[in-house]
């Protein structure tokens, strides 16, 4: 048995590739993402380490290329559900056995795997099925993901080293254990690195997981799962079950062994999971622990005094970068009258530069929505603020779906501040900004600190 005093060195986050013209990891991203569109692949369920194939393909398009194929993946049912949590629970008590170190060394490990063997890998199966570009990509699907995994393991020495204090007389101390049961992961569309965290910081502290990712980004979670066996995840302790929410989560969530649940996606949907525990928690094996982000409506106000120039790049960042579709996205804004005259110019000139379309084409700053609902709801929205005489459209606005899903970075004007497009979360490239009259500075900050979403 190993004896040392094992310890995880403080990690530094990990460097966001460039992929300048002419560099050596421009062309191998350029490389891989050929690749998979020359080679689309058939996705399997991975429960108990195991490929399982359901029958029921589903197939898998860029968003951004309907024309695409990068393959198909098995839709799971209540079948595959309930194997999963077989599986996590057999493997479970041999890897909550296991010394902390020897689970925190299977995450570094895949770190490791993932910054180097893997890097391109996983940031052409995000761009290609997310509609990410290659900057979006790298700060995503390989640096935060890297980073999650360094740190967590970091972390986890912290929360074990937090001991109560003993005396001459009295030798305190303390041990953590993993949760009764199995976890259920449910991983968004949005950010790889989620996709990869949710599953695996609950293994780290010795849990066994039943993971569902979105629907619309199988192809990451499956090169995840890839990943994560290299590094030595012993079978079982991360299951992978792909399909929809409805099929996959009532018998995982009526369980009686639901340990706990780990969630990352739209606010309605994680009511709905907390309302089926919550209504009976008396039928589980113990209280199912719930913990879950949601989305939001994140604002910039602006005061009289901002720079104009660093105003617009911000304004053009947090609302555009990913299409929007990021919960910590700018979604609206409120502007002094002294100050929108020059940011509306301004903001219009540089939205007017703004390349859209294909993630192969490293010069686009945008690329599509995420599938074709995503892209009715924000064409409803725009809809909306067109016919609304509160609203005007200042740029942008068009919506095409002939090729992909693509929506124009639009910048919408209220009159209203708390209008349908000032509360609701679009999810999508569409900044509402409402122009505040300058005198009336501190009465509309106290906008921002309301409840904003309606939905």
């Amino acid at each position: 048995m190993f004896n040392g005093i094992f310890q995880i060195r403080e990690p530094i986050n990990e460097p966001v590739l460039g992929y300048e013209p002419g560099s050596a990891a421009r062309a191998a991203l350029k490389a891989e993402l050929d690749r998979m569109l020359k080679n689309p692949i058939e996705v399997p369920c991975i429960i108990n380490g195991k490929e399982v194939a359901t029958g029921n393909l589903v197939e898998m398009k860029p968003p951004h290329n309907l024309r695409q194929s990068l393959g198909t993946y098995h839709c799971a049912g209540v079948k595959e559900a309930q194997m999963a949590i077989a599986a996590a629970n057999q493997a479970k008590l041999a890897w909550s056995e296991l010394d902390w170190s020897s689970r925190a060394t299977v995450l570094l490990k895949a770190a490791d795997l993932l910054a180097g063997k893997y890097r391109y890998t996983l940031n052409a199966a995000t761009m290609l099925n997310m509609s990410k570009s290659c900057h979006q990509a790298e700060i995503d699907s390989a640096c935060e993901l890297i980073d999650f995994w360094r740190f967590n393991p970091y972390f986890m020495t912290e929360v074990y080293d937090a001991q109560p204090v003993s005396t001459q007389q009295v030798l305190n101390y303390m041990e953590h254990r993993p949760l009764e049961g199995f976890v259920f992961a449910v991983s968004p569309f949005n950010f790889a690195s989620i996709a990869g965290n949710l599953p695996t910081a609950p293994a780290l502290m010795g849990n066994a997981v039943v993971w569902k990712p979105a629907s619309s980004a199988v192809l990451p979670a499956y090169y995840i799962m890839k990943i994560l066996k290299e590094a030595g995840m012993p079978d079982g302790v991360i299951n992978l079950v792909t399909g929809p929410g409805p099929v996959i989560g009532p018998p995982v969530l009526n369980h009686v062994d639901l340990g706990g649940v780990h969630f990352t996606g739209s606010t309605y949907v994680f009511s709905g999971i907390w309302l089926t525990i919550g209504s009976d928690i008396r039928k589980y094996q113990s209280y199912p622990r719930i913990g879950g982000e949601t989305g939001g409506k994140d604002f910039i106000f602006a005061h009289e005094s901002a720079d104009v120039e660093a105003l617009v790049a911000n304004i053009v960042r947090g609302a555009f970068e990913y299409q929007g579709q990021k919960c910590s996205a700018a979604s609206r804004a409120y502007i002094p009258d002294t100050l929108w005259p020059a940011v509306k110019a301004r903001l219009c000139d540089e939205i007017a530069t703004i390349k859209m379309g294909d993630v192969c084409d490293f010069r686009n700053f945008m690329n599509a929505v995420i599938d074709k609902a995503a892209f009715k709801t924000i064409s409803e929205y725009l809809a909306f603020a067109k016919q609304d005489s509160n609203m005007e459209i200042i740029c942008g606005g068009k919506c095409d779906d002939r090729d992909g899903y693509f929506i124009e970075p639009t910048v919408v004007a209220s009159q209203d501040p708390r209008s349908k497009l000032m509360s609701e979360e679009i999810f999508g490239p569409v900044m509402t900004v409402y122009v505040y009259p300058r005198r009336a500075f501190e009465e509309t900050m106290e906008l921002c600190t309301r409840p904003a979403l309606t939905r």
